[in-house]
């Protein structure tokens, strides 16, 4: 217990660069839109539904060390068939929203060629990753500096002039439930503490009880504050027009000084959060290699370059604001899936109590069927048919295995 307070702090350091990535930096644009200033209580649903989605996923990381992530942890708790429909979710929302976090990149930090710049990141980061870099403790304090710096700058900046009158504002109350599921994925990079990367030490009971919330919590209030100042500087509906909501708001700030700090923050929170991202990916299609349902003989280096291929599709064929609709909606089928299987776990020891799974089974199913339209149909899309490919991968296999066992020697 005596090193709980340390390993609080590392475990925060850890996760924050995961999850200060597209949604500060974009995510404000499409939510406004939609709900106006009914983003900011929204945050707050969005928060919760993190926080228990958190919980599970720590729990059942404790109980199943060495399983790569939620698809790992539904096969061993409600089987083949649901497992296979958390890994279609996963994927795809990883997909997307390696291509929101790229977009997100291209918008601020190349904005007279976004595709070319998001393309390049998403290369970018996967040599750096193939290089063995990793966002150690150290690096990771760094990164959050940094950005947690220049979001700082832009609430203060966004706060210290009096806003130009706006000429209407965009959104209902009605999409409330909505906006709360579109900015769910912006808190989704616990992960990175709660279900560590294999060779990577995991953190105890004691320091994940108190780390979970103080990074949920300081999440929400980072997401809070730079809401608030983006809405007030530029009104929701110039700020539902905006491709990087942070630089414009600067720009109408009269501190356009400020914006190659705000391009800076984020190229460094695109490399953190996509880097995470696709280490994500990878260890799914991992561990549906080694269970049988992709074939065994890929390396990891080819399972790799699958992930980037997708992702450098998803980054062509999807726009920010579906990538980010896209990522919430097949991210939040993923945590249904995920604490359905925690509210199973056979575990005394639990993070927190077993009802934070119920709770957190029941918004993600609500969050899920509230996002855009768009989204979820391309979700449903997805998942369907992603579910269908592995399965047929999987008798492929089988197949192909039984005929050799049945093949007479030498011929």
């Amino acid at each position: 217990m005596t090193h709980t307070p340390r390993e609080i702090v590392t475990a925060v350091a850890l996760g924050l660069p995961a999850v200060l990535g597209a949604g500060v930096f974009a995510g404000f644009a499409p939510a406004a839109g939609l709900a106006g200033w009914w983003v900011l209580p929204a945050l707050a649903i969005s928060a919760l539904a993190a926080l228990c989605c958190a919980f599970s996923t720590a729990d059942q990381s404790r109980a199943y060390p060495d399983i790569g992530g939620g698809y790992g942890y539904v096969r061993a708790q409600l089987g083949v068939w649901p497992a296979r429909m958390t890994a279609s979710a996963h994927l795809l929302g990883r997909c997307a929203m390696a291509a929101a976090v790229a977009l997100m990149f291209g918008a601020y930090v190349v904005p007279d060629q976004p595709l070319a710049g998001a393309l390049a990141l998403v290369v970018a980061t996967a040599l750096l990753g193939a290089a063995g870099f990793r966002f150690t403790t150290g690096v990771s304090v760094a990164v959050s500096l940094v950005v947690l710096g220049v979001l700082a700058l832009v609430v203060a900046s966004s706060f210290s002039i009096a806003p130009v009158p706006s000429a209407g504002e965009a959104g209902t109350v009605n999409e409330l439930v909505g906006v709360a599921a579109l900015m769910f994925m912006a808190f989704t990079g616990f992960e990175r503490v709660t279900a560590p990367l294999r060779g990577e030490r995991p953190h105890s009971v004691a320091a994940l009880r108190f780390a979970i919330p103080v990074l949920i919590g300081l999440s929400f209030v980072v997401y809070l504050a730079v809401g608030a100042g983006v809405l007030r500087q530029l009104g929701s509906a110039r700020l539902a027009l905006s491709p990087a909501p942070l630089r414009d708001a600067l720009v109408a700030a009269d501190a356009s000084a400020v914006v190659p700090l705000v391009q800076l923050g984020a190229a460094v929170a695109g490399v953190a959060a996509l880097h995470f991202v696709l280490a994500s990916a990878h260890r799914t299609l991992t561990g549906l290699a080694e269970d049988g349902d992709l074939p065994t003989r890929l390396k990891p280096a080819v399972l790799m370059a699958v992930v980037v291929a997708a992702a450098v599709l998803a980054v062509v064929v999807m726009p920010l604001a579906t990538a980010l609709g896209v990522a919430a909606c097949s991210t939040l089928f993923y945590y249904a899936f995920t604490n359905a299987s925690a509210r199973v776990l056979l575990q005394n020891d639990r993070t927190w109590p077993m009802r934070t799974a119920c709770v957190g089974l029941g918004l993600s199913v609500l969050l899920a069927m509230s996002t855009p339209v768009p989204a979820l149909l391309i979700s449903m899309a997805g998942l369907g048919a992603g579910t269908w490919l592995i399965g047929l991968t999987a008798s492929a296999r089988r197949r192909r295995a039984a005929s050799r066992r049945h093949t007479p020697q030498g011929r």
